[in-house]
């Protein structure tokens, strides 16, 4: 089994479902040049990732 990584786009605050397409879509605002770039490097680290999870800080304080 694969570890999810930080840059998993499931716990990504832009990972937002899109009912016109019925699926779940990448919400960030970015251009094609950098759209381009993940794709053909899918290692690198998204620049537009943040961490959706909104309990994260309420966790760490207790």
């Amino acid at each position: 089994m694969r570890k999810k990584t930080k840059t998993s786009c499931e716990s990504c605050a832009y990972y937002i479902y899109d009912e016109e397409y019925d699926a779940y879509i990448c919400d960030a605002a970015m251009d094609e040049d950098d759209y381009v770039q993940m794709r053909m490097e899918p290692h690198s680290a998204c620049p537009y990732y943040r961490n959706g999870d909104e309990y994260r800080v309420v966790r760490k304080q207790i």
